[in-house]
């Protein structure tokens, strides 16, 4: 009797045991499926929404994508040819810049990120194709190239406020973190517009940069960079102090500081969040160079990969992330290192890069096989491909929580 007792028990531990293993390796399982989700992505809170919005020019569509769950959440139709997209910082609302067709006026859409459906529609000059906002999130400042001007937009009205004359193809503006400069790359004109946005009046011309490309402005707002993406230099450029400020530093006009020679063809600047040191991408040099921009002083140049279009500073100041565009790589390259740490597969052309707002995940457009590709920052790895519409070349992301 005692035996056939003791004989039970055992049986019930190995049964006991037998059904420990099986969750064990359902759990291994579910992690090697997952990545260590667990350890990799953050865990939120129920009223926590995030989205990357991705505009595809080709379809003339953006893609919404759940970044909490990872899947594309819908495609919303926009104007014609979205190619900039930009979050307010104060509503929860995003802005989707549509270069329109021909000589077609362009628009922006306005989508409410809440519910995701566009809700405005705000009519603009020929061919915008940039975007900056205010730190309020009122004003946009938009660079109509067809028309060489910049356009301001009342963002609560949703209406054109003022038309600023620009260079001729303006590419790019970009507002200073103080509010007090607006700098306009006018790639055909070669040239630099300086605008003051309280006037709304240009300020100052600047030539001798071929192919104005578009702009860095550090955090002090004290100086612009330019790159010249149809030569092989950066416009180094002071930006005024009507007066001495508590520092003691002297005022000082508009003035170019220096022209630094870098690789062929800059096309892109990415700065450290720090404020540090800048990356140019020099698309036909294959290389990215390191530009410190208290002396003006190119560092070392790297070569990188095949066509950097784009580069993106992770938010501790380490790595550097390059968008390859002749190929399916983003490259990761060690600032303090000074060297490539490896590279992320993606898709074909790789061309817009952004960040989830954990800094997690990298989101890569990739304009060739019409994808969003999701990579590991933790890992450095591929997560996922998702489908997107035709080329598509611009990406933001946006979080928020709902009441």
């Amino acid at each position: 009797m005692v035996d056939s007792e003791e004989g039970t028990e055992i049986r019930e531990q190995r049964s006991e045991i037998k059904g420990l293993i099986h969750i064990s390796g359902a759990c291994l399982l579910a992690l090697s499926l997952t990545g260590c989700r667990t350890h990799d992505f953050p865990q939120y809170p129920p009223n926590y929404r995030e989205y990357a919005y991705v505009t595809n020019g080709g379809s003339d569509t953006v893609t919404v994508l759940d970044v909490v769950d990872v899947r594309v959440e819908r495609e919303l139709p926009v104007g014609r040819n979205p190619i900039a997209v930009s979050a307010s910082p104060t509503r929860n609302e995003i802005y989707v810049v549509n270069s329109g067709a021909g000589d077609a006026n362009g628009s922006i859409s306005v989508i409410d990120a809440e519910h995701n459906t566009v809700v405005a529609t705000i009519p603009l000059r020929r061919q915008p194709v940039s975007i900056d906002l205010d730190a309020e999130g009122n004003l946009a400042y938009v660079a109509n190239s067809g028309s060489n001007s910049v356009s301001v937009v009342d963002l609560m009205a949703r209406r054109e406020t003022a038309v600023i004359g620009a260079g001729e193809e303006p590419v790019a503006a970009r507002l200073a973190p103080d509010g007090k400069t607006l700098v306009v790359a006018n790639r055909r004109g070669n040239s630099v517009t300086l605008i003051d946005p309280a006037s709304r009046k240009v300020r100052a011309v600047f030539e001798g940069c071929p192919g104005a490309a578009g702009a860095v402005i550090v955090p002090d707002s004290s100086k612009a960079f330019v790159p010249c993406s149809t030569g092989h230099q950066v416009m180094a450029i002071a930006l005024a102090r009507p007066h001495a400020n508590m520092d003691a530093r002297p005022a000082q006009p508009d003035q170019v500081e220096a022209l630094m020679d870098v690789g062929r063809a800059p096309v892109d600047l990415a700065m450290k969040p720090d404020g540090g040191e800048i990356f140019t991408s020099n698309s036909l040099s294959d290389s990215v160079s390191e530009i410190y921009n208290t002396t003006d002083e190119v560092g070392d140049t790297y070569m990188i990969g095949a066509d950097p279009v784009r580069g993106l500073v992770s938010r501790d100041n380490s790595l550097l992330y390059v968008a390859n565009m002749r190929s399916q790589e983003v490259s990761v390259y060690s600032i303090e290192d000074g060297k490539l740490a490896g590279s992320i597969h993606v898709g074909g052309g790789p061309t817009a890069l952004a960040f989830s707002a954990a800094g997690h995940l990298l989101f890569v457009a990739d304009s060739r096989s019409g994808e969003v590709a999701v990579a590991r920052t933790s890992t450095q790895s591929l997560f996922t491909l998702l489908p997107a519409g035709r080329d598509p070349n611009a990406i933001v992301d946006k979080a928020f929580n709902v009441q």
